[in-house]
């Protein structure tokens, strides 16, 4: 640890808090379709997009026409995204001459960008054509955000209504979030990183002539068929390879970088996500993109509390967000900072000094360090956004975990545009019942009444996810298929699949990385986890949307318990850590928590 590490990280925390109220404002302008120089310049487009699908904005929608709305739109995307990658080879912008993707990777993909997961298990590279990436995914990266924070604001709507039948307009909603919101940030962001140095061009991969000796190498040696060679193990076989020339891949990076962040999206155009020089080059453009990811999330609470007519209760969801994140960030930092003991008894000097920053360096990139490092991958897991700049296998046991379990706790410290705020509104009601069930009361929050139904729809939304976590990876390491991928056995091994399932099932998108993913077994079960983690927690939040939109709203007595308060605040959090705790904790002594006392066994 060092004084300019929290430096850094405190800097980075001033900037998110004082960017969430100017941005939750504007944002609130947009879903209440309030005057001013934004429609002035954007209602011709909008009108016009309406007219050229043939959609009436101004008609309220119920839940369930909601509902349908978002699924009809979200499959029709899945389907484009998948048929893009089955037939890149036979369609243009494909300098690189690149081949139809297998049939359960484009599953994969196709459900991880709808979703808004963007898991990748492949090289974005060396796999999709600029066709792919930017018609299919880039497109994804704005619809899928779009997407959830259509429902959210359709969510809020329920609160501030009062015995209505409708809950907005999805069409309207998903318009005004992508061309009011998502493209004009994208855009600004877009210049920037290209500013930085982040390649933006259709060109297609130029040739560097190696000024040493011929770069020899092992590489898979693939079939007839264009698929790796196995041996008996199921490790692949490889032969021998030499080169004198690298090719350096490019391609129209920085416009999916800059939404792949502001939407909590994470798809890499890159294999190696934000770690390569050409997709996040600078320290500059690194603070730009890890603030990105935050952004939107953060302001969302603003816009919450402006839009039902009560700033403070936005206020206390994003203080119990920074809370529990500051807490996790800080411990993630102080355990990177501990010297591995591993390359110690190696006879590493491991600690720390004013010219070496110590010995975990080790999957990261030298010009963040570890303080940045540790910090994108707490605020990429926080929110559901994925993106990575260090390895997160190369994580200590204990700081592996902090990115591991800011996902299973539903992805509410900030989470997903639009779903991580409404996965914490779904705790916030939990928690309103809990303490309405100590005083025998009836549960009230924002002036609705809270029924069997809303408990229900609650419960549904918080318990998804933890049964799609812990059930995908007791079904991965009881097969024969799971456990191929481990290159890592023990108690690494069954962290990566845990983290794997984790990622899928919270719609997280990012990976330990030492797990190999990219088979028919994980592509399927990953696919199958990010679809109803999505969908199932959807539908669900909608169908309370509509119940509380046709209450009535109850004026607040002596017996309402205050929901903006430090002591509400501290009953929410407690609710959060309570459940993840009684969820993950036992599954997590198996993993990080196991390695890292054998770690500091020596073992």
């Amino acid at each position: 640890m060092t004084a300019l590490g929290w430096l850094q990280i405190a800097l980075y925390l001033v900037v998110l808090i004082a960017l969430a109220k100017p941005l939750g404002a504007y944002m609130a302008d947009v879903y209440e379709d309030r005057p001013g120089w934004r429609k002035r310049i954007g209602a011709p487009i909008e009108g016009g997009i309406y007219r050229l699908a043939g959609v009436d904005s101004s008609r309220d929608m119920r839940w369930t026409e909601y509902a349908l709305a978002m699924l009809w739109f979200n499959l029709v995307g899945g389907l484009v995204v998948y048929a893009l990658q089955r037939l890149q080879a036979f369609l243009p912008l494909n300098p690189q001459s690149l081949s139809a993707v297998s049939p359960d990777s484009a599953f994969n993909t196709a459900t991880s960008f709808i979703s808004n997961t963007n898991w990748q298990g492949y090289s974005g590279e060396a796999t999709m054509s600029y066709l792919t990436q930017m018609l299919g995914l880039t497109v994804q990266n704005f619809v899928s955000a779009a997407t959830g924070m259509a429902v959210l604001v359709a969510l809020i709507r329920g609160f501030s209504r009062k015995q209505a039948t409708g809950i907005g307009n999805f069409w309207a909603d998903l318009v005004r979030s992508t061309l009011y919101i998502l493209l004009p940030l994208s855009l600004l962001l877009a210049v920037a990183l290209v500013s930085q140095g982040v390649v933006q061009t259709f060109d297609a991969s130029p040739t560097a002539q190696l000024v040493e000796q011929p770069l020899n190498y092992d590489q898979p040696k693939n079939g007839p068929d264009g698929q790796p060679i196995k041996d008996a193990s199921g490790s692949p076989v490889t032969e021998h390879a030499s080169t004198t020339e690298q090719s350096i891949a490019v391609g129209p990076a920085a416009s999916q970088v800059a939404i792949k962040q502001l939407g909590t999206n994470g798809g890499g155009f890159f294999n190696v996500n934000s770690a390569h020089p050409l997709e996040n080059p600078t320290p500059l453009a690194n603070f730009l993109e890890v603030l990105a990811i935050l952004l939107i999330p953060a302001a969302l609470c603003y816009t919450f509390g402006r839009m039902i007519g009560d700033t403070r209760q936005g206020w206390a969801l994003l203080a119990a967000m920074t809370v529990v994140f500051t807490a996790l960030l800080a411990s993630a930092y102080i355990t990177e900072s501990v010297p591995n003991p591993a390359l110690v008894s190696a006879g590493i000097d491991g600690t720390p000094n004013a010219n070496y920053p110590g010995t975990n360096l080790e999957g990261k990139e030298v010009r963040f360090g570890i303080a940045n490092s540790v910090l994108w991958a707490t605020v990429t897991t926080a929110a559901s956004n994925g993106s990575v700049n260090a390895m997160h296998d190369s994580l200590m046991p204990l700081t592996g975990l902090v990115p591991m379990w800011l996902m299973q706790l539903g992805e509410v410290i900030f989470g997903g545009v639009g779903s991580g705020l409404y996965g914490m509104i779904m705790f916030a009601i939990i928690a309103v019942f809990i303490a309405g069930l100590m005083i025998g009361r009836t549960p009230e929050y924002l002036g609705k009444k809270l029924g069997a139904f809303e408990i229900k729809m609650a419960s549904i939304a918080i318990l998804i996810p933890p049964l799609l976590v812990l059930g995908g990876t007791a079904v991965a390491v009881m097969v024969e298929a799971g456990r191929a991928g481990i290159a890592n056995p023990g108690a690494q091994g069954f962290s990566e699949i845990l983290y794997a399932f984790s990622s899928a099932g919270n719609n997280n998108g990012s990976a330990f990385a030492g797990l190999s993913a990219n088979t028919p077994f994980y592509n399927t079960a990953l696919g199958i986890c990010m679809l109803f983690a999505r969908y199932w927690l959807a539908i669900p939040v909608l169908a309370l949307a509509g119940a509380l939109a046709a209450a009535k709203t109850v004026p607040a007595s002596e017996g309402t318990l205050p929901t903006h308060t430090p002591l509400f605040v501290t009953v929410l959090i407690g609710t959060v850590i309570t459940v993840g705790a009684l969820t993950f904790v036992p599954a997590l002594a198996l993993g990080p928590v196991a390695e890292h006392l054998q770690l500091f066994a020596g073992k």
